[in-house]
């Protein structure tokens, strides 16, 4: 049978819909003298049906040839094609009393009312059961979507009236967290409990979930999408009504946030002024230059008109992308740019480098900052971070270089972590070379010292907006962390003009302000999305804020300064540091013994070289890491 159906054209329905049209018609005029007794001066019923057949049947042939009835398809029927038959059952009951005078006879109104009312029924009846055998004909021979409805409101109930006309999907039921309507059937389907779920989904074989409740916010239908694919569910979101006709966008209304948001403090303008001179005409390197920092250096650069300007990456990819966005930037700058793919792990390729293309600058930023990952993953950091800065660094003295900046971080201040302690040490590294080298005869040596940087890639910032954009929870590691903050734009503008400022070994910082509490900046990140925090003074809030303790290596509070001896420099939010380092004898066993370790696989014996040259790190026991909480 379902074969018969889909082999049928659209031509060949319309002929068979007509000829069961015209069946009907008369049948509802044999029904109608079947119940309505004729008066003693009416001709016999024969008669009348010998007449009266051929009549309506020509007269309804051609009413539904012009009202096109027969084309009507059977899923799309509804209101309006009801309208159609109506049409045609009273221009029919016009036609049976004008046929009655012809014949010369008066039948009782009662007589028409009947027969159009019968034409009406019969057909509108007739198509009623058809969509359901043709329903269920395809239903049986083909796979059927099972779906449960999350949501008996109004959505829903136009959302089982639209699948009706939907041979490939079947609704099945309800369920709502509306006690008053648990029990209920609506729209011929039951209205059950959520708490039920697992039960209906088995005792149902439910394929798919729709959630149908578009007032709800974003974040709570993502909490009930995420409790509901776990259980191996295929779950959708309909949007709401306002949002289908255009008068409310069709997107949530999560927005990306502009980091600078968050900074809690003006943003530090730092223009370069004569620091382009170091820059302008040079070839300039930069490590790690399709990373955040990396590729804004690279942008920024490209203002002070380089002559050459060198992209040293390790991920194809990243370099594949930050080529891309600053080709045309480069061209209208008429700045040449290469791209190197390699690591500055790699002694003979670094040399290569920067002998072959006469690098004049090195802008060094690349670096593994992540603290967990650098924290499990020990060695990879120290190799990248330590040894890689080493690397470059002296090559780059070989190489008769004439600046070099190192971009560091504020967890290098008394580390906790192996993160920190890396960057520490890879100070240190550029202290020591910066000790050695005679005044003007090498490379100007000088390093930066970050904070927390706003819109890098696994910064707070891009966190806290996907995880809103789940349902949440946001996690914050502890209610009392803070961490200095600054933007992209700050940390490139910082480096570029530490690098003018340096005379050789300083440390360069920003003014950053106070440190920024990451609890109030969880919450000003959802109240910036139009939603509120979930707690018990705020049980009906959209997102709940949970801590998961610190992890190893982590610290609540960082620090910028180890001794407190900054200066000022000629701009009043840049500082100058210069610290105690490593005497040449002990850099020189260190780095030997961090190679032997690297190469023998030893990261205990690793960590044991950096403890005995940074006093904070593994001076203490770690914090241990507090159990997960959910904001009160």
């Amino acid at each position: 049978m379902l074969k018969l159906l889909n082999g049928l054209t659209r031509r060949q329905k319309s002929s068979v819909f007509f000829a069961l049209d015209l069946i009907i018609i008369c049948t509802a005029l044999a029904f109608t003298l079947a119940v309505q007794p004729l008066p003693g001066d009416a001709p016999d019923v024969q008669s009348f049906l010998i007449v009266g057949i051929p009549y309506v049947g020509l007269l309804g042939g051609a009413l539904l040839i012009l009202l096109e009835i027969p084309n009507m398809r059977l899923a799309d029927f509804d209101g309006p094609s009801m309208g159609r038959i109506a049409a045609m059952s009273i221009f029919l009951t016009a036609a049976t009393t004008v046929l009655t005078l012809l014949l010369g006879s008066s039948l009782p109104i009662q007589f028409h009312l009947m027969f159009g009312i019968s034409v009406f029924m019969f057909m509108t009846v007739t198509r009623v059961i058809l969509l359901q055998v043709v329903l269920a004909i395809y239903r049986r021979g083909e796979k059927v979507c099972r779906v449960l409805i999350y949501g008996a409101g109004t959505t829903g109930t136009q959302l089982v009236q639209a699948f009706r006309a939907h041979h490939d999907i079947d609704p099945v039921a309800f369920v709502d967290d509306n006690h008053a309507l648990q029990g209920l059937t609506i729209s011929g389907l039951p209205v059950m409990t959520p708490v039920r779920i697992q039960e209906i989904v088995k005792q149902r074989r439910i394929d798919r979930v729709l959630l149908a409740i578009p007032s709800l916010s974003p974040p709570a239908q993502a909490q009930i999408a995420r409790r509901l694919q776990k259980m191996g569910l295929e779950v959708q979101t309909l949007p709401s009504f306002s949002q289908l006709i255009g008068q409310e966008a069709l997107i949530d209304k999560l927005q990306t946030v502009n980091p600078q948001a968050f900074l809690n403090r003006p943003e530090v303008e730092t223009p370069l002024g004569e620091g382009t001179d170091s820059y302008k005409g040079k070839t300039v390197l930069v490590s790690g230059a399709g990373g955040s920092i990396g590729s804004e250096l690279c942008r920024q650069l490209l203002e002070c008109r380089p002559k050459k300007l060198i992209l040293f990456e390790l991920s194809e990819f990243a370099l594949f992308t930050v080529e891309q966005e600053l080709r045309t930037l480069a061209t209208d700058a008429g700045v040449e740019v290469s791209l190197v793919l390699g690591s500055v792990t790699d002694p003979r390729q670094v040399r290569h480098v920067l002998a072959t293309h006469g690098v004049q600058v090195v802008l060094h930023a690349a670096a593994y900052k992540h603290v967990s990952l650098v924290q499990q993953n020990p060695l990879a950091g120290i190799a990248n971070n330590i040894l890689g800065t080493h690397t470059l660094a002296t090559a780059a003295v070989a190489a008769g270089v004439e600046r070099f900046t190192l971009i560091s971080s504020d967890k290098a201040v008394r580390p906790k972590g192996v993160m920190g302690a890396s960057k520490r040490f890879a100070e240190m590294v550029i202290q020591d070379l910066a000790s050695r080298v005679p005044d003007g005869e090498g490379p100007v040596f000088s390093m930066v010292r970050f904070g927390n940087v706003l819109g890098s890639s696994g910064s707070v910032v891009p966190i806290f907006h996907e995880q809103i954009q789940k349902g949440g929870p946001v996690t914050v590691t502890h209610p009392h962390v803070k961490r200095f903050f600054m933007t992209i734009q700050e940390a490139a503008r910082l480096v570029l003009k530490a690098g003018a400022m340096a005379e050789g070994g300083e440390v360069f910082l920003l003014d950053m302000g106070e440190p920024v509490s990451i609890f109030k900046l969880a919450t000003q990140a959802i109240e910036a999305t139009g939603y509120s925090v979930k707690s018990e003074a705020n049980p009906d809030g959209d997102i709940e804020i949970k801590f998961i303790g610190l992890r190893e290596g982590e610290k609540l509070e960082e620090e910028l300064f180890l001794d407190g001896s900054e200066k000022p420099t000629a701009h009043r939010k840049i500082f100058r540091v210069r610290e105690r380092s490593l005497s040449e004898i002990e850099m020189a066993s260190s780095l030997r013994g961090l190679r032997s370790a690297l190469a023998s696989g030893d990261s205990d014996r690793a960590l044991d070289i950096i403890a005995s040259r940074i006093s904070s790190f593994r001076a203490q026991p770690q914090e241990e890491p507090e159990s997960v909480t959910t904001l009160h």
